[in-house]
């Protein structure tokens, strides 16, 4: 909780609530939850290839953490329906 100084309580996670409020709807919600998915499985083979050292250049790793985290993030995304780019204020067109 916050006060302000005019003695009102304001609580935090009313901001919070109101930022993530659902700003996708039900074909954006499916575009980032499919491509998330997809994201995640081609980190996860990425990452399984190099740690059995079929791929064995350093940028594999690289690419199978950012593959994975874009990948949650996607998924987190098409869960919630809340998109961070329009959350900006850009339009998307999905």
């Amino acid at each position: 909780m916050i006060i302000n100084s005019g003695l009102n309580i304001i609580d935090s996670h009313v901001g919070l609530v109101k930022m993530m409020e659902c700003n996708l709807d039900a074909r954006g919600k499916a575009v980032r939850l499919f491509g998330g998915l997809f994201s995640l499985l081609v980190g996860i083979i990425i990452g399984i290839l190099f740690g059995s050292e079929i791929l064995i250049d350093s940028i594999w790793y690289s690419s199978s953490i950012i593959f994975i985290l874009a990948g949650t993030f996607g998924i987190f995304e098409g869960r919630t329906g809340w998109c961070v780019v329009r959350a900006m204020g850009f339009k998307t067109p999905i």
